[in-house]
């Protein structure tokens, strides 16, 4: 596992095992809000380590930016932490996120010992605050990725936890591609001095307003693409064909995982436009 400081008390934490997922870390004067988990329970467990035996910062708070496994497995080990994530975050894992769960740790002993650990601090139609210390943490709803996503703001730093909102690739498998669009919208508004992503490295300051550029044309050529292919009476499985490079996109971030992630895509948009309605929730690789 990396560990970054990236200001005065706040840490980004990336996996080695899995998918460059990211989990960040606020300490404050009380304690210390974890922000995402990651995967496996060995990395979540230096994160904890880290926080608590070496900074001395006991996790108080878990915000969840939404309910995939890479992000939540972790809740369980953070007992005396109270969870925060949005109403559907907690309807998710409630649900699919124990049938996956169940799953998952049949085909991986180092899942065994997890449980699902559910929000009880929700966020449902506007922001929500937390004020600890001398930060302020603004969690507000970001759909398109998830449709419970939700972002961190903290204001005073002006750095954004974005979750999967932001991605070196962006995925709509279990989203929205409208919704997406809306959301990356907004981040070029918001002065900022960095953007964490869900997977991948730090976007910086000069970086940003490029990065979501470079999502949004990914997005609108995606949609092109596989309109046209809809149009000539392609069949889906013909969206495989769709290259990720001729959407605007390398195919080496993520160490290759992008390929999969954008043929999900191509599929996932292919069955909404065919459909008339907003993709299923499917299983996915950076799930």
């Amino acid at each position: 596992m990396l560990r970054e400081r990236v200001s005065d008390d706040i840490y980004v934490f990336a996996s080695d095992l899995y998918a460059h997922v990211t989990a960040g870390a606020v300490v404050y004067s009380d304690g210390a809000v974890l922000i995402d988990t990651l995967a496996f329970p060995s990395e979540t467990e230096q994160i904890r380590d880290f926080l608590e035996n070496r900074l001395g910062a006991q996790v108080r708070y878990v915000i969840n930016t939404h309910y995939h496994a890479d992000h939540t497995n972790g809740n369980c080990l953070f007992p005396r932490a109270e969870i925060v994530g949005h109403r559907l975050c907690r309807e998710r894992l409630d649900t699919t996120g124990r049938t996956g769960l169940e799953r998952a740790r049949q085909q991986s002993p180092a899942l065994a010992g997890l449980e699902i650990a559910l929000p009880k601090i929700l966020l449902a139609d506007g922001p929500l605050f937390l004020h600890l210390g001398k930060k302020t943490l603004q969690l507000f709803h970001t759909p398109g990725h998830s449709f419970d996503s939700i972002s961190v703001l903290l204001k005073e730093d002006r750095i954004l936890f974005a979750g999967d909102m932001m991605m070196p690739l962006p995925h709509i498998v279990d989203g929205d591609i409208d919704d997406l669009t809306r959301s990356l919208q907004v981040i070029p508004t918001m002065g900022l001095e960095n953007v964490i992503q869900g997977h991948g490295e730090v976007v910086l300051r000069g970086e940003i307003d490029d990065a979501v550029r470079s999502n949004l044309r990914y997005l609108e050529n995606l949609r092109k693409r596989v309109e046209q292919a809809i149009k000539r009476g392609r069949p889906r499985e013909a969206m495989r064909e769709i290259d990720v490079e001729a959407c605007g996109k390398s195919r080496i971030a993520l160490n290759g995982l992008v390929t999969q992630l954008h043929t999900a895509n191509c599929l996932a948009l292919y069955d909404r436009l065919t459909r008339g309605g907003p993709a299923p929730a499917a299983g996915s690789p950076a799930r």
